[in-house]
């Protein structure tokens, strides 16, 4: 039986290596990709998704290993929420949010032997209707920090959403069943548990 393939994880989330973790996948390393992110004038989400999670997986070197990249859009229309700068964009995000369906696209992208697949993945995702008290709290927590649409799914903004369309792990950052399909095309497979 081969070697695997060194595998480098293009991303400095926590969310991501635990997810990876879940599946039984390990990354060698782990090696943010120091690249702009801002979306291009007029750029739909799923197309900013997928150059962004290219644009990670081709800035890092090492032509021999296998370098998965992602990166997650929340969007609500055409308009695009990044990480929110601070509490008063995150409060405006979640207001926007606030009783309406929006959608999280993750564009994957794993570059390995001189070539980069990538796929997108689309969830769509509903807030409940907000009050001023429950948008105050989840400020307070300090979790819309970093985050994608200024919430996470995963942790308190989770009592928030009644309802989910799709990948679950999308909406955390990183869909697995997809990503697992492109890297095992690279010749990287889940551990074996123990």
């Amino acid at each position: 039986m081969s070697e695997r393939p060194r595998l480098i994880l293009a991303s400095a989330s926590p969310r991501r290596l635990e997810l990876l973790a879940q599946v039984g996948i390990r990354p060698d390393a782990t090696l943010p990709a120091d690249i702009d992110e801002t979306p291009l004038p007029r750029e739909l989400a799923r197309a900013c998704a997928l150059r962004l999670a290219a644009t990670k997986a081709e800035a890092l070197p090492g032509d021999d290993a296998v370098v998965l990249a992602a990166d997650t859009i929340v969007a609500v229309g055409r308009r695009i929420l990044g990480k929110p700068a601070d509490a008063a964009e995150a409060q405006a995000f979640l207001r926007l949010l606030s009783g309406r369906r929006h959608r999280v696209t993750t564009g994957v992208a794993v570059r390995a032997g001189g070539r980069t697949r990538l796929r997108a993945v689309e969830t769509a995702v509903r807030f409940k209707q907000l009050d001023a008290r429950e948008i105050a709290a989840y400020l307070a927590s300090g979790e819309w920090q970093g985050k994608a649409g200024g919430y996470a799914i995963q942790g308190r903004a989770g009592a928030l959403i009644p309802w989910i369309g799709g990948s679950y792990s999308n909406v955390v950052g990183l869909p697995l069943t997809e990503t697992l399909n492109l890297l095992g095309a690279a010749g990287i497979h889940p551990e074996p548990a123990a």
